[in-house]
């Protein structure tokens, strides 16, 4: 009894562990038949703005049904064109993170278009400890002297210039995938030629500073700036000026003689070119 029980059991696993090989045999035939097409991939991983070459690449099976747009399919393809933005290794090439064909390598190949490079000096405060880093966005802002008019005192005003200005680069490093601060000697910024002109002149006439904001905030907004004495709340005086009022003239009292006594009537006569006043 024991022994046909014995035999029961192995049959019953004979029979399953046949089943299980044919069904993964069927499932492996069945993935053998999907249609896949060849997607060049980075073997490496590969910097924003660097030329591509054969070694920095190669090619995998990629499902029909989910080839991503803009990839790829030979590596000749992609020879000598400049990625515009940092690349991990096993992610597809595609044309949205090339630089157009011809483009030459290094930091203008980034560099959107309309869209111009300039580099400000800064230190461990103006560049925010080292936080504004490459892909970060900042606000510039100016402490400078105000012009005013003649005879007035220029006033001390601090003000913002310009907003959400992306950075590009911190000293050499324009990889946007590290993110523990450097503190360095000058950063790059990414303007409009309006806002470079804006630069130049701020950074000529005052000491400029970084401000980090948030990359997903958007928001603009404009202010006045703030003046030394509005900052401790002091009140503006007003300066009127007031013109002298005129002095009433006194009336002209005609004298008969040296020594005329006062009177209660006097009479003027006029006659030809002379006149006489008599007093009674």
């Amino acid at each position: 009894m024991k022994n046909i029980k014995a035999i029961g059991l192995i049959l019953l696993a004979l029979l399953t562990g046949l089943a299980a090989a044919v069904y993964a045999a069927g499932w492996i035939s069945r993935q053998g038949g999907i249609a896949s097409n060849k997607v060049v991939v980075a073997a490496v991983d590969i910097e924003l703005g660097s030329r591509v070459n054969a070694q920095m690449l190669t090619t995998v099976d990629w499902p029909s049904g989910s080839v991503p747009n803009g990839s790829f399919g030979e590596i000749k393809a992609l020879q000598d064109r400049v990625v515009k933005v940092g690349v991990l290794r096993g992610e597809a090439l595609m044309e949205g993170k090339l630089a157009p064909v011809g483009t030459q390598g290094g930091l203008s190949a980034v560099i959107a278009s309309g869209k111009r490079a300039m580099t400000v000096r800064v230190n461990d405060v103006v560049g925010v400890a080292g936080f504004a880093l490459p892909g970060n966005y900042v606000d510039v802002m100016v402490n400078a002297q105000q012009d005013k008019g003649r005879g007035e005192e220029a006033l001390q005003i601090s003000k913002t210039v310009l907003e959400k200005v992306l950075v590009l680069a911190v000293a050499q490093e324009a990889n946007r995938d590290d993110t523990k601060p450097k503190v360095v000697s000058a950063v790059t910024l990414e303007l409009s030629l309006e806002d470079s002109e804006k630069l130049d002149l701020a950074r000529s006439v005052g000491t400029l500073s970084l401000v980090l904001r948030n990359q997903m905030d958007k928001t603009t907004v404009a202010t006045d700036g703030i003046t030394k004495g509005q900052l401790f709340g002091a009140k503006e005086i007003v300066q009127v000026s007031t013109a002298a009022a005129p002095t009433p003239a006194r009336p002209r009292v005609r004298h008969a003689g040296p020594a005329a006594q006062p009177a209660s009537q006097c009479v003027e006569v006029i006659q030809h070119s002379g006149s006489s006043l008599t007093c009674f």
